[in-house]
């Protein structure tokens, strides 16, 4: 089901700015118990890409009232949304827009997970590198060409997520959410300065970890580092939070394994919450 501007609506007109420039951001939340979880960190994350990417300012109060009267409607489900710099105008240009474009979608929450959780990840190395832009670094908007070439080549290799490095081959994230590492009582995540998403979980679990008896820091390194890791976590808002449990970084050469799950253990229960 889709909402355009509060209203039921399944088209989107052609000349719209996220159709043809895919000029906009958007979060994508998981909707629990008729509740949308962590609702003011996804807030904060579409506030933060309006800014940056300077589209009209929305009606910040009744999109968050709109975004709660769907997420009541369902016990469990995913609600995206997508802020457009709005509809007319050719060219690049973005003069003359006053008005964003406000478009939501609600849809099943996907079984995938609850599976995934239970026997772990296996990862695969993705070919495809992403540029290295730190303006546009941490906001999700709706350029995601990298992540589509990214899940294309998962879907080949049989893995269910991948690794992502930049072009200097630095490790960033996965095709679809952030990951951790542990070794013994430290805790790394790469730095996202200089290209990657900001994950809602992300910002949720590095919060945890402050307050933790872990050591967390956010690093710069190459793929090779999870090779002497402990245990390694994936996250999103959707999962939230899932153990890897083998990673192919290298065709022909022995899988990264890994069998601990104590990070996981301990994040889990509190990423779970509303």
């Amino acid at each position: 089901m889709y909402w355009i501007n509060g209203e039921r609506c399944d088209y989107l007109p052609a000349n719209d700015r996220s159709v043809q420039f895919g000029d906009g951001c958007f979060t994508t939340a998981k909707i629990e118990q008729g509740q949308v979880a962590l609702l003011s960190l996804h807030i904060q994350r579409l506030q933060k890409g309006v800014e940056r990417l300077y589209l009209p300012q929305p009606d910040w109060q009744r999109l968050e009232s709109h975004i709660r009267q769907i997420a009541s409607t369902t016990e469990q489900g995913v609600l995206k949304v997508i802020i457009s710099r709005g509809t007319g105008g050719r060219g690049y240009s973005a003069q003359g827009f006053t008005q964003p474009n406000q478009i939501l979608s609600l849809s099943p929450y996907p079984d995938k997970y609850l599976k995934q959780r239970q026997k772990g990840l296996s990862m695969v190395l993705s070919p495809v590198a992403m540029g290295i832009n730190p303006y546009l670094a941490g906001i999700k908007h709706l350029n995601r060409l990298e992540q589509i070439l990214i899940k294309t080549f998962i879907e080949k290799s049989n893995a269910d997520e991948a690794l992502v490095l930049d072009t200097d081959g630095l490790l960033v994230e996965c095709c679809t959410a952030n990951i951790f590492w542990r070794k013994g009582k430290g805790v790394y995540t790469p730095d996202l300065r200089g290209c990657g998403v900001e994950g809602v979980m992300r910002e949720r679990i590095i919060a945890l970890l402050s307050e933790s008896d872990y050591h967390f820091s956010c690093v710069s390194c190459y793929p090779e580092t999870l090779a002497d890791a402990d245990e390694v976590i994936v996250c999103n808002s959707l999962m939230p939070v899932i153990a890897v449990k083998e990673i192919q970084a290298h065709e022909n050469q022995p899988r990264w394994q890994y069998q601990s799950r104590e990070l996981y253990e301990y994040l889990l229960p509190e990423c779970l919450k509303l």
